[in-house]
């Protein structure tokens, strides 16, 4: 899926940066990197990582499809507010359903998607909670990669490979791949120096909530 550029002028535009991999795979961190790289240049950035919302804006929630899709559509819901209001969203989360996905792009509009691809046998190395041995062991249900589907993107305007790059190169094929598709004004050759309308999923008063949130935070 193509994505259109914006006329990055005096005022900064909006977009949203789509984290998406299994559990272990460099979202986060890679994430955070970049993150560290627009504040820098002075760009207004905020970040919503999965396991935060859970803790927040998700509380509650399981992870039946049912639920992993209703977190996924809050997430898209808020990068939507920040990405209208000129606010670069940054998404971190597993997001494993190709559907809610591109629903979220079509919501959003100026979406970016990143597919942090990494083996899962490099996963479940990286993986110091041992979750994925769980998962394997059956003592963990519906996880992600071993008893729940993880459905890889099929045109992502990213894709970094993080059992092949470094973080800095990761963050710097996502740096330089905003530059060309018109988000950003420069490139960066080195990171270290630098349809049917679907059932609502949130409240009026969690609509609300996450609106006043915002205007504390003067993006709205």
């Amino acid at each position: 899926m193509g994505c259109q550029g914006v006329d990055h002028s005096s005022e900064q535009k909006g977009f949203t940066l789509w984290f998406t991999g299994l559990s272990g795979a460099g979202k986060t961190t890679i994430a955070q990197k970049v993150e560290e790289v627009l504040r820098d240049r002075g760009l207004k950035v905020e970040s919503l990582d999965g396991d935060v919302v859970r803790l927040n804006l998700s509380k509650g929630l399981g992870y039946s499809k049912e639920d992993r899709d209703t977190n996924i559509k809050r997430i898209g819901f808020v990068c939507k507010l920040l990405t209208r209001n000129g606010v670069i969203a940054i998404a971190s989360a597993i997001s494993p359903y190709r559907e809610v996905r591109d629903f979220n792009r079509r919501e959003i509009g100026n979406f970016v998607e990143v597919y942090v691809k990494c083996p899962l046998e490099v996963c479940i190395k990286r993986d110091v909670k041992g979750l994925y041995q769980k998962a394997l062991a059956g003592e963990i249900k519906n996880y992600t990669g071993v008893s729940d589907p993880y459905e890889e993107p099929l045109d992502p305007e990213i894709i970094v490979e993080t059992d092949r790059e470094s973080v800095e190169e990761s963050a710097a094929k996502v740096l330089n791949t905003l530059t060309e598709l018109g988000y950003l004004s420069e490139r960066l050759e080195n990171v270290a120096e630098e349809g049917v309308e679907e059932e609502e999923v949130y409240s009026e008063e969690e609509e609300e909530k996450i609106k006043q949130r915002l205007r504390d935070l003067g993006y709205i």
